[in-house]
């Protein structure tokens, strides 16, 4: 596998971005998902990259995968996709990147579509890859599946007011002065729907472009019921309290506010 090595910087206004990859148990697609984000394509668009995986204690070989890939290896100390993110952005944060990328590491994202994000003119703010009107492939998402990512996103819409076009995707871009403002405590699936609703409350530029959508490898973690109610619930609870509240902290104890 080709070593994800840093690369000495030559001009002088290059910009830092942080790639992350929320793992838990990912070592059918991993490899393959390393070696296909476009390094060079990257570069030539003025910018540095580091791709920092949060690994949520896997039994597999995950971890060995991305340490053998050169990557940044962090153990996320509890359980919960919403974590995993929550641990990835406080390092972001405080490791001064300008910008960062997430998306899942089960090949059902084309890490290539990172691109187009990179070439939308700067707002300062976020920018969501849409699979339900774009590449998707027939095997990628299941009829209920697709049915309940449209009324999640139109009940997003609805309580929220701010146009996004799936509110379940996995594929985010954020520049660093959204990061700073996001102020979040989902613990599992449902932290997409916070990232959303906290760039609604706080008036973040939030924009859209469509991405290429695949069948995952591996156990599928996102369960149909009970995550959308999950997700649902979410949303209900942001539009009701702004602020996330002491009582939905939980095990939570990643929870940020940040002022720089």
């Amino acid at each position: 596998m080709r070593r994800h090595e840093k690369r000495p910087c030559q001009a002088v206004n290059v910009k830092r971005l942080m790639i992350l990859l929320p793992v838990l148990n990912e070592a059918e697609g991993l490899e393959a998902v390393l070696r296909t984000i476009p390094i060079e394509s990257i570069e030539e668009r003025g910018w540095t990259s580091d791709i920092v995986i949060v690994d949520g204690n896997s039994t597999d070989l995950s971890r060995e995968i991305g340490l053998a890939a050169g990557c940044n290896v962090l153990i996320q100390p509890n359980h919960g996709k919403g974590e995993a993110v929550r641990f990835g952005f406080n390092y972001a944060i405080k490791n001064k990147y300008d910008a960062l990328v997430m998306f899942d590491a089960d090949q059902t994202y084309d890490p290539n579509d990172m691109l187009a994000m990179l070439d939308e003119p700067y707002q300062g703010g976020v920018i969501v890859g849409n699979r339900l009107n774009s590449s998707m492939t027939n095997d990628a998402m299941s009829p209920t599946n697709w049915v309940g990512n449209h009324l999640l996103t139109w009940s997003a819409v609805l309580l929220h007011g701010l146009e996004i076009h799936d509110v379940c995707s996995g594929y985010w871009f954020f520049h660093r002065n959204a990061l700073l403002r996001m102020n979040l405590n989902s613990i599992d699936f449902e932290i997409e729907a916070e990232m959303y609703a906290q760039c609604a409350i706080s008036g973040i530029p939030l924009s859209n472009i469509p991405v290429s959508y695949g069948a995952r490898l591996g156990e599928a973690k996102l369960g149909s019921l009970r995550d959308g109610s999950s997700i649902l619930r979410k949303l209900l609870i942001r539009k009701l309290f702004p602020k996330p509240v002491e009582e939905e902290l939980g095990q939570g104890k990643l929870a940020f506010y940040s002022n720089n």
